[in-house]
């Protein structure tokens, strides 16, 4: 029985050390306009990196005014890691908050915020950063490729986890009588 319980606790560890690194959401590790900064003239575009590709389809990024309008100019485009939105002129010495939410590649949703001024003497527009020359297509397959991975992971690991049961299970075999030692005191 000792052996069985070794043998599953063993599984289970490394069941969890195995597919921790597939199942972590994205993160998001930078941003254009960076969270907090005050720039001298209006963005183009807001981009958004993360530190694993985003999945196509589900990403949605807003930019509000103070006063609660939109300047979001069309919906969010993912390209990898990346995901960006075109902003309409803001006008000058506001601040704005960027939100959004994206699916991970591991399918969980994710959802966060940064913020960022434009200075009282600012003006005109930036030019937005050009995409990547990354495809939607190729995106998209490397957005599912992470997703499909975490599936083989967890599958592999139980079926390590069902071979080690099975293998601790006919060692074990059954367990001896007790000699007859009880009842006997007197």
């Amino acid at each position: 029985m000792r052996r069985l319980l070794t043998v599953l606790l063993l599984a289970f560890a490394s069941v969890g050390a195995l597919c921790s690194p597939a199942m972590a959401h994205n993160v998001l590790i930078s941003s254009d306009p960076a969270d907090g900064a005050t720039l001298s003239a209006s963005p183009g575009r807001v981009t958004l990196v993360f530190d694993q590709a985003v999945r196509q389809g589900y990403a949605q990024v807003g930019v509000t005014g103070a006063d609660g309008s939109s300047w979001a100019d069309g919906s969010a485009a993912v390209a990898a890691e990346r995901v960006s939105v075109k902003v309409k002129p803001l006008p000058a010495g506001g601040s704005y908050v960027v939100g959004y939410r994206i699916l991970s590649a591991d399918g969980h949703p994710v959802t966060g915020k940064i913020t960022f001024r434009l200075a009282a003497d600012a003006s005109g527009v930036t030019a937005g950063a050009a995409s990547g020359g990354t495809s939607a297509e190729a995106a998209e397959a490397a957005a599912n490729g992470g997703a499909g991975m975490a599936v083989v992971w967890i599958v592999g690991a139980l079926l390590v986890l069902a071979a080690g049961t099975a293998v601790a299970l006919r060692r074990s075999g059954p367990a001896a009588p007790a000699s007859g030692a009880e009842g006997t005191r007197s």
